[in-house]
């Protein structure tokens, strides 16, 4: 039966590098160029500062407004490029009171500038644009703006955009390397709406049209995807959260019939904070507080204005992903999408293709809020069931310099990872010191996967190189062959990267040991009558013994 099933895997293995082989040669155009790399007119410039001012208009679905842009001069260049889709288009650009030529290439806009931009120097200019943003049809997966209405007929809009990017409803420089500094962004809505945007409301305007204009400022560095508005008729309560960093804002905005619903259910934000600052260290905004806003979608990372529409029920819409009974003890959208707090907003991935930094980490944030709550074991059993949605159809990590991500494997695959690197880490106070240093080293920071590999294999002490290289760039379930004959057992790693040399823990009739395989066969003596191999199932790999 065993012969029959590494034939089934290694037929399994065989499509799934096909599949890949596939992903790898996909055709990629110029506008991805332009989209997902830095470019020359993106390189020379540093930017400081965004003031964000719109105007939201239901009535026709409509955003005008501006974007004044503060940045420092890098190095001298007279050619800055802006980025925003189709069908908004960009209507003027001012720089020292003079309008600026500018041209078009699909959703770059390469802006022609007349004064001298002086290296170490800082410039600002506005750039005006407007039209009906690209509606989205399946948010937050299928970004842009979602204009509903809620059960009393009232507006109900908001904007997703991740790896779509931010220039799908505003002009900027649409690239994760270069985070804005600090952002102010005022939106004006109907008088009868509130509007809620990332970091703390500085001030509302009443106009005489009758419309408001609400200030949001953000202190923090912020990714462009992670800027958000959301426009309804909000509902909002708090409270103080005593943290590391000491007290914490936390502020709720939902829509006003399901205030009571909300003061139950987002009871698990604080549980979420105890949780993560225990396992991450402490919140990476607390001078720009803590936002849980409702949406008319499932949810969103916005950052320190995290989005919700969960439906006000425990699990993924009411069900539990990893099928073991702890995804229903936890609202998932809640803890998963202010898990990326630390890692998607804190620690940000300099470009797409590296996403897997924030997806597998905050997947697995899930099983380690249930680790903390309801037990080790629970928390272990939890990242374990997610492994049934694990497809290995194409490398986690994706191609760079085009925007383009990789596999969704960097969810499930990539926490189950980042478990088994747990188990050789073999401790769990050193686990925790690592993530808790990962979220300090790189606070506030873009990286890229080299420097995160780097820091998990200089802290935990071993060359991960292989194993990074495997369960990252390598679709394969690497797997544990053996056999025992004449008092002796062997073992070696096959379906793998060619020098992969994972440590893993065995159990033999029950007694633990470790062992040390690597491509070659090695032989081990061992003392035990019938003998019968159990590998930690906390381990994401396969086994395969050839002797029956």
């Amino acid at each position: 039966m065993k012969k029959q099933i590494g034939i089934i895997l290694l037929s399994f293995l065989a499509f799934s590098e096909a599949k890949a082989q596939h992903h790898l040669e996909q055709k990629f155009t110029r506008q991805d160029s332009l989209r997902g790399s830095i470019t020359k007119e993106r390189a020379w410039w540093d930017v400081k500062h965004y003031h964000l001012d719109i105007k939201v208009n239901p009535k026709d679905s409509t955003i005008t407004g501006s974007n004044t842009i503060k940045y420092k001069v890098v190095e001298e260049y007279n050619r800055m490029q802006i980025d925003l889709q189709n069908p908004l288009t960009i209507n003027k650009v001012i720089q020292d009171g003079v309008e600026l030529k500018y041209n078009r290439e699909g959703n770059a806009y390469f802006i022609d500038l007349v004064a001298r931009q002086k290296e170490g120097s800082i410039k600002e200019l506005t750039v005006f644009y407007g039209g009906k943003p690209k509606v989205a049809n399946n948010p937050p997966w299928d970004g842009g703006i979602t204009w509903k209405k809620d059960s009393n007929g009232n507006p109900f809009i908001a904007s997703t955009c991740q790896g779509l990017g931010a220039s799908v409803w505003w002009p900027n420089k649409d690239h994760m390397y270069d985070e804005v500094d600090n952002m102010l962004i005022s939106v004006n809505v109907p008088g009868n709406l509130t509007n809620v945007s990332n970091g703390r409301l500085q001030s509302v305007k009443k106009l005489k049209d009758g419309t408001k204009t609400f200030n949001w400022y953000v202190s923090n560095p912020i990714n462009n995807y992670g800027v958000n508005i959301n426009v309804g008729d909000y509902v909002s309560f708090s409270e103080k959260y005593k943290g590391e960093k000491g007290n914490l804002d936390l502020s709720y905005y939902v829509l006003k019939d399901n205030l009571a619903k909300a003061k139950k259910q987002f009871k698990d934000a604080p549980r979420m904070l105890e949780a993560f600052e225990h396992w991450f260290g402490p919140y990476p905004f607390y001078e720009d507080s803590f936002k849980l806003v409702e949406a008319p979608y499932l949810g969103m990372e916005h950052q320190s204005s995290v989005t919700y529409g969960n439906g006000f029920e425990n699990g993924y819409r009411g069900t539990d992903l990893s099928g073991t009974g702890w995804g229903l003890k936890f609202d998932f959208i809640i803890i998963h999408e202010a898990g990326h707090e630390w890692f998607a907003n804190n620690i940000t991935n300099k470009d797409i293709a590296d996403m897997w930094i924030h997806e597998s980490f905050t997947n697995y944030s899930e099983s380690i809020f249930v680790e903390y709550f309801y037990g080790k074991q629970a928390g272990f059993e939890y990242v374990r069931g997610l492994r049934k949605k694990i497809q290995n159809d194409m490398p986690i990590i994706g191609t760079y310099d085009v925007n383009s991500e990789g596999s969704s494997d960097m969810y499930y695959k990539g926490a189950n990872m980042l478990h088994t690197l747990r188990q050789i880490v073999d401790s769990d106070e050193k686990w925790r010191s690592i993530l808790r240093g990962l979220n300090s080293t790189f606070y506030h920071q873009t990286v890229t996967t080299k420097q995160i590999e780097g820091y998990l294999s200089d802290h935990a002490g071993l060359d991960l190189q292989s194993f990074f290289d495997q369960y990252l760039r390598d679709t394969r379930i690497p797997t544990l062959e053996y056999f025992f004959k004449d008092n002796k057992m062997g073992f070696r790693w096959t379906n793998c990267v060619a020098d992969f040399n994972m440590p893993v823990k065995i159990f033999i009739n029950g007694k633990e040991q470790w062992l040390k395989p690597t491509t070659a066969w090695t032989n081990n003596t061992i003392s035990v009558e019938n003998p019968k191999l159990k590998i930690d199932p906390n381990f994401y790999v396969a086994e395969f013994n050839i002797t029956e």
